[in-house]
């Protein structure tokens, strides 16, 4: 079973098919719909003409990545912050890894090793992190030994609790009602 989401059918073919896109769709589901998140790897190539790799994009000149982030309508509801993030993590990948994301996954020996190399990434606290790495179990078929459980919550079968678990609209609605759920009840204690 894959990833998805309601969004363009090319848009997910190339989150199937190109780790680097469904990686920035991860860098860019923060504070938008995971729909805009996750469709802003299609949209970023269709401005560019082709799909990037991690090498184009990390070299980019970063004022001209803004303005391809901010063209309306713009990829994130930060367009500068989130193009500076995306070119951090291709920065990355290209010192780390060769500019190859899938060796971020496929050198890992295990859950724990993949969590720490995906926590070393730019802008990806544990909780993102974790969220990736159940992502790639669940949907991409990427199970080093101990995945599930590196992946905390995220990794549990039958979970509804994020992307990773987002098959169809009905799983989306389940998604979106736990977060909804997580939301009010972080409300309540801070308010009280």
């Amino acid at each position: 079973m894959t990833l998805s989401l309601p969004i363009a059918a090319e848009a997910n073919e190339l989150l199937r098919r190109d780790p680097l896109a469904l990686l920035v769709g991860m860098v860019l589901d923060q504070q938008v719909s995971m729909e805009k998140a996750f469709a802003g790897p299609y949209e970023l190539a269709r401005r560019l003409g082709h799909e990037p790799d991690a090498a184009e994009l990390a070299g980019y000149d970063p004022e001209a990545l803004v303005a391809l982030f901010a063209e309306r309508p713009a990829l994130h509801r930060f367009p500068k912050s989130m193009a500076g993030r995306v070119q951090e993590v291709c920065r990355t990948l290209v010192e780390r890894y060769d500019g190859d994301p899938g060796r971020l996954w496929a050198e890992a020996e295990d859950g724990a090793a993949l969590l720490g190399r995906l926590t070393g990434l730019p802008g990806f606290g544990r909780q993102k992190a974790q969220i990736f790495l159940a992502l790639l179990g669940k949907r991409f078929e990427v199970r080093p030994p101990g995945w599930r459980e590196a992946a905390g919550a995220y990794g549990e079968e039958g979970a509804y609790y994020s992307v990773a678990d987002v098959t169809d609209e009905a799983s989306l609605l389940k998604v979106r009602e736990y977060k909804q759920r997580t939301k009010a009840a972080a409300r309540s204690a801070a308010a009280g």
